[in-house]
């Protein structure tokens, strides 16, 4: 089994890769760099498209399925494997980050999407593909994929340590390729969000929270100290992910479900807040939150960042000038949670992935196995050893 590193390696977007075992190569995610231009914006695909028998997008986030477009006009004409939450999201975040014209002219072919639940395994040629709940989103998933002779697994985006999201535990594998967007940082996720929590309640006048729009705003409604607004055109997909319940763990689904009826519909027209408002996306580069930025910061109107911010974008120029505050809301794992992963995975080999060089070495102390040279561009094969 091969692997060729399409994106995502030693860097943070366009995560992308083909596994390949004799006539068989499936694509797994298909993302964007936002930040980046020209080739480097899309997958590191080069090559025949017409060899790739099937695509996998893990979830509808831009940094996993936002060159699909870009894959279509290309020529790409097989299957696309998603749930149907992802399915869902998916043509939202073409529209915000595609081409314009590619998205014209390729929007998401709905006669071409098979849809899979969390769980299922899936056959394409000699090639099995077995997924699982990932703890990140609503819908969203891990792949481990099997020639019968090695097992590579794909965790994409994954929180082993959600205080919203449910993970599954991922299998034994030859070859971990694993979500290391922090790299080894140690703080788990309660102790960010109680910080989230202070910080909010030192702006009692109101405060804006940028959040994509999917994933990360459950973690902030559940974290959140107190009553808050949301941007009204959030309400539906949030009630869609809230009624999900089999991707929530026990419970929180009534408590969201009546933290989000409690909360103000707000929109553009209305004056600013005086509460916490919640606002997609988590960068300002899209959604209603490239409107809100500049308009909070005109008003001088509080701001709160909580994910990665692309060098640029709206979200980091701000911060960087010092007018916008930023407090990391886990949506990726921390160093416990990656380190259980691995061990849980039977200590394989290791890639990870959407993490800078430096942090990849932070992390290659607490993973031993962890291959840190590995770059998008190249292709590595997988050995056995680790499988059970």
């Amino acid at each position: 089994m091969m692997l060729d590193l399409l994106g995502g390696f030693g860097e943070k977007g366009r995560t992308s890769l083909t596994v390949n075992s004799g006539n068989d190569r499936i694509l797994l995610d298909v993302g964007i760099k936002v930040g980046a231009s020209g080739a480097e914006y899309y997958p590191a695909l080069h090559g025949p498209i017409g060899d790739i028998n099937a695509l996998f997008v893990s979830h509808a986030h831009e940094d996993h399925v936002g060159a699909l477009s870009w894959l279509l006009s290309r020529g790409y004409v097989g299957p696309i494997f998603m749930t149907a939450e992802t399915r869902d999201e998916a043509s939202a975040t073409l529209a915000a980050y595609a081409e314009p014209e590619d998205f014209r002219r390729f929007p998401l072919p709905d006669d071409r999407i098979e849809i899979f639940e969390p769980g299922d395994t899936l056959a394409i040629g000699n090639l099995s593909i077995r997924t699982g709940r990932s703890g990140h989103v609503v819908g969203g998933v891990w792949f481990a994929v099997d020639d019968g002779e090695s097992r590579v697994v794909y965790t994409a985006d994954v929180v082993p340590d959600s205080n919203v999201f449910v993970m599954d535990t991922i299998p034994h594998c030859d070859l971990l390729v694993f979500d290391a967007s922090y790299g080894a940082d140690p703080v788990p996720g309660a102790a960010r969000a109680r910080e989230i929590s202070q910080w909010v309640a030192r702006h009692p006048q109101g405060c804006l929270l940028p959040t994509p729009l999917s994933g990360r705003s459950l973690e902030l409604m559940a974290a959140l100290p107190g009553p808050f607004a949301i941007h009204a055109g959030m309400r539906s997909s949030l009630e869609a992910q809230i009624g999900a319940t089999a991707a929530l763990l026990p419970g929180v689904s009534d408590l969201l479900r009546a933290r989000l009826a409690s909360a103000a519909d707000w929109s553009d027209a209305n004056p600013l807040p005086s509460l916490p408002l919640l606002a997609d996306d988590g960068m300002g580069e899209a959604g209603p939150s490239s409107r809100l930025l500049p308009r909070a910061d005109k008003a001088g109107f509080p701001v709160l960042l909580t994910g990665h911010l692309p060098a640029g974008s709206p979200g980091d120029v701000l911060h960087k000038a010092g007018r916008a505050d930023w407090v990391r809301m886990p949506t990726h794992p921390t160093l416990s949670g990656t380190v259980d992963i691995w061990e849980k995975a039977g200590r394989p080999e290791a890639l990870g992935h959407s993490c800078a060089p430096d942090l990849l070495e932070d992390l290659k102390s607490h993973i031993p196995s962890l291959r840190t040279q590995c770059r998008t561009g190249q292709r590595i094969a997988v050995s056995q050893g680790s499988k059970e």
